[in-house]
């Protein structure tokens, strides 16, 4: 039997335009419109993928995405019309696969539904294109091949492995800088440069690193 996708959203005309959308593109799906009622239902059923909005009666969005981090492996799309930055990186950070902001359009939700979902169940079939070496440190891409040093490398390596998911700054320092040396945004955004202008060399077409606004990096 096909996992449904949860829909925990307050606002009954969002949801059943979520639902709706869901639907069209193939999927079921279960409305919840409380926080409370949502950690009910996550903690006898099992979602395909949970999308969430953060302002909830009863518990709250955060705490929700907190919980099933904690329970499961179910992947989290938080909505919310909080679109402060910290909002955002609390959100990530929390572990939500992304984060979309409201107003938003229903088919953008699914195209963003449809790539998490390729990437966790189908992850032998994700070709890249791109051939890591991580014991030289270098990527290749047809017949050529470039040298990354050590921190270029993971801050590939870790987009690359998990494409489209958003990373924050804050999450990619803490992945390359074990050390917990202090390093600052604009350490990785230097990185991020050096990285692209690498790549650039391989001819692979449109720069696979992309950015997103106020909150970090993605592979795509």
């Amino acid at each position: 039997m096909t996992l449904p996708i949860l829909i925990v959203e307050d606002e009954v005309k969002i949801a059943e335009l979520l639902r709706d959308y869901c639907e069209q593109a193939g999927y079921s799906t279960v409305m919840i419109h409380d926080g409370n009622e949502a950690l009910a239902w996550i903690d006898t059923h099992q979602a395909r993928i949970v999308l969430l909005d953060l302002m909830l009666p009863g518990t709250d969005g955060f705490s929700i995405c907190r919980h099933i981090q904690k329970t499961s492996e179910t992947p989290v799309i938080m909505i919310s019309a909080r679109v402060e930055e910290i909002d955002r990186l609390l959100g990530l950070e929390l572990g939500a696969d992304d984060y979309v902001c409201k107003p938003f359009s229903p088919r953008e939700v699914i195209a963003r539904v449809k790539t998490i979902l390729r990437r966790i169940e189908n992850p032998g079939r994700q070709d890249t294109g791109f051939r890591l070496d991580t014991g030289a440190l270098r990527v290749g891409y047809g017949d050529k091949v470039i040298d990354l040093t050590s921190v270029e490398f993971n801050l590939f390596k870790t987009l690359h492995d998990n494409p489209g998911r958003i990373y924050s700054r804050d999450h990619l320092m803490s992945m390359i800088y074990r050390d917990n040396r202090i390093v600052t945004d604009r350490t990785i955004d230097s990185h991020v440069k050096k990285l692209r202008r690498k790549l650039s060399e391989l001819g692979s077409g449109d720069d696979p690193v992309h950015s997103v606004y106020g909150v970090g990096y993605k592979f795509e």
